[in-house]
């Protein structure tokens, strides 16, 4: 794989509430919900909605986002390609879970089922 210390600059300096309501009109343009996809993030983060919320009305960036975020132990079952690459490959911690993030994204906008998104073991 190449050198992606550029993008991992880029990712680490974007504002969160720069980016989330890209993630809201992907989805919603899909027929999903702001609550579904606040649910795929609350999962991955561990934060709670007041959290979430404090975090988009700060203007924190990705770093500081996932910095304080618990990413949930089931994450690593993330699998699949994001961007051309392989999330389970990506090397950087905040951009592996950046990207973590992006593919959660993805599949809740192509309809998949919310067990499966979450990574249910179920």
């Amino acid at each position: 794989m190449e050198d992606t210390q550029k993008q991992d600059q880029q990712i680490a300096c974007m504002i969160f509430s720069d980016i989330y309501p890209l993630y809201l009109a992907k989805v919603e343009r899909k027929g999903r919900t702001a609550k579904e996809l606040q649910e795929v993030i609350l999962w991955l983060t561990g934060y709670n909605e007041m959290t979430l919320q404090t975090m988009i009305d700060n203007q924190v960036t990705f770093t500081e986002f996932f910095a304080k975020a618990t990413i949930n132990p089931n994450a690593k079952l993330i699998k699949g390609k994001i961007c051309g690459y392989k999330v389970e490959d990506i090397k950087t911690p905040l951009t592996q879970q950046a990207r973590y993030l992006d593919k959660l994204v993805d599949e809740l906008a192509k309809g998949k089922k919310m067990e499966k998104i979450l990574r249910d073991p179920k």
